[in-house]
């Protein structure tokens, strides 16, 4: 279904079909498996919202520092612990990291205070912060680059599921047992794959499936300076665009994510447990379109590398209309027609970013490009989401909110477009730079 392309890679060598052996894909289905563990963790909270506001009396911008600290932390400590990672062992860091924000995502069950809350979510964050870019580059380094935007947009699309399970399922069970509860069963679940994974995934079996040459290159990484490693990481203007437009492109959907219940509770009428569940389908149709949008642009990218970027600009653009028209409406069944709609191409561009992010740098560092490119993500879009939007709300109304966050898609357009411009010169400087390096 996907053909090979002419684009440059790093170093892969696997363009076959029968490549991909069946253990890659229970590696894949594993790792996505703990990132629907660490979104479920995540986004509960949400779900709660309106549960958690009442019986602390919170205000929105304490209920949205509550979402954010999970993201703040991952995005200062996604960089060292994933570099860290690249040192000690992937496999390992993954099981250790999913047990910690399990245990962390069980103290929130038991939090007594609003402190003691934000505590525990901070810690759910530290458990989460290096997973997004070990978990990816665990994937990307066994399968092959043809199937790059996919398999990032596929992997990333798990977050968006993830988040769909604990706002639905975190709502069902508030319903019934109490907002502590919801907390529970998303660590008892986490436990439960931790378990899993440590037993089945290891080091020594994914070692056949990576490409010659990428274990000397992982080890040349080990071994790599901190400049020669900032150098690889930010080496042109086209990769810096990539990082900085799928971070502020995501400000959407984190906002969006974390307010829906609140805003069909208050809108709309709906009691929380409903409107947890109605909200999640808006998650659901997040997930759909990052795979879907994450194929397109492989499938369009056969003959022109190119490509990649202005897709990830027209479904920048499109969420930009769609969301920006929809919450100027009045509440009905259009806006909410219309905010499906704009929440499909809200995350969009992340394939098309975590293709252009592994094509632009070394395989050996690529676990650390995937932390620069989660720290972008996090620090400029996903961290400051839900605070800000809470913070607004605090002084305009929700509503009032939610009409200025579809702004953020289309200052990520212009960033997108900046990349566009220098990527062939670019691509051609650093893959010079590389043969150059060969021995």
């Amino acid at each position: 279904m996907l053909m090979q392309h002419a684009e440059p890679t790093t170093g892969d060598t696997s363009v076959a079909q029968s490549d991909v052996r069946p253990y890659a894909w229970v590696v894949f289905a594993l790792t996505v498996g703990l990132l629907l563990s660490d979104y479920m963790s995540r986004q509960v909270l949400n779900a709660v919202f309106p549960y958690i506001k009442a019986t602390w009396e919170l205000s929105d911008t304490r209920l949205g520092s509550l979402s954010s600290v999970v993201a703040l932390m991952v995005g200062v400590l996604t960089f060292p612990l994933s570099v860290l990672a690249d040192r000690w062992g992937r496999v390992k860091s993954i099981t250790l990291m999913a047990a910690m924000w399990s245990i962390a995502t069980l103290g929130c069950a038991i939090s007594t205070n609003y402190g003691e809350m934000l505590l525990a979510r901070a810690f759910v964050g530290i458990g989460e912060a290096a997973y997004g870019s070990v978990g990816i580059a665990v994937v990307l380094s066994i399968f092959p680059a043809r199937l790059r935007s996919t398999l990032t947009g596929a992997f990333m699309a798990g977050g968006a599921f993830g988040s769909v399970l604990g706002m639905a399922l975190g709502g069902a069970v508030a319903t019934s047992l109490g907002w502590r509860w919801s907390f529970a069963a998303m660590a008892g679940l986490g436990f439960v794959l931790v378990i899993v994974y440590r037993f089945v995934v290891t080091e020594e079996r994914l070692a056949p499936l990576q490409p010659a040459g990428v274990g000397r290159a992982n080890n040349l990484g080990v071994r790599m300076s901190f400049r020669a490693l900032m150098k690889g990481l930010f080496s042109t203007k086209s990769v810096v665009c990539a990082y900085v437009g799928s971070g502020i492109h995501l400000l959407v959907p984190a906002a969006v994510w974390a307010w829906m219940p609140s805003f069909l509770n208050r809108y709309y009428g709906m009691a929380p447990g409903k409107a947890a569940m109605s909200a999640a389908l808006f998650v659901l149709l997040t997930g759909v379109g990052m795979v879907v949008c994450g194929n397109l642009a492989d499938r369009l990218n056969r003959t022109v590398p190119q490509r990649k970027w202005l897709t990830a600009i027209a479904f920048c653009l499109a969420c930009f209309v769609l969301l920006g028209l929809a919450f100027q409406l009045p509440a009905g069944p259009l806006q909410l027609a219309l905010i499906g709609a704009g929440m499909f191409f809200s995350a969009g561009a992340t394939g098309p970013s975590g293709a252009m992010v592994a094509n632009l740098t070394p395989p050996s560092i690529h676990a650390s490009a995937f932390a620069t490119l989660t720290l972008a993500n996090n620090l400029l879009g996903l961290a400051p989401a839900a605070i800000l939007t809470g913070i607004i709300a605090d002084r305009i109304g929700l509503l009032g909110a939610l009409q200025v966050v579809p702004l953020a898609p289309l200052v990520a357009a212009i960033a997108f477009f900046i990349g566009w411009r220098n990527y062939t010169r670019d691509l051609e400087r650093v893959n010079a730079l590389r043969e150059q390096a060969a021995p």
